[in-house]
């Protein structure tokens, strides 16, 4: 839980406006075409940052430890230089997780 909260620096009401930009729908893995894995992450995660603790399900928490494992592998492949309008950073910031 404390890990989630410490990888998810974005609040909910920031990464809401971030998810619908054009920047935030064109990174990602998508299946079919359709919404890229990390941007439905990233309306998980809106409704994860929204819910008390004690209301959380044993699949939120299973997300929660998802969206930590992905911030942690993605900030391991940090590109060199300047980071700012990268889709590495998009990607990030679609999961909840702004590295600037």
């Amino acid at each position: 839980m404390s890990e989630f909260e410490e990888a998810v620096n974005m609040p909910p009401g920031e990464l809401e406006k971030w998810l619908e930009t054009e920047e935030s729908k064109s990174v990602g893995r998508s299946t079919g075409g359709g919404e890229s894995v990390g941007h439905a992450s990233g309306r998980r995660v809106v409704e994860l940052l929204r819910t008390k603790k004690n209301d959380l399900t044993e699949d939120d928490i299973a997300h929660m430890r998802k969206v930590t494992g992905y911030i942690h592998r993605h900030l391991a492949q940090r590109p060199a230089g300047d980071v700012t309008g990268t889709p590495w950073r998009h990607s990030l910031m679609n999961w909840g997780h702004d590295p600037l």
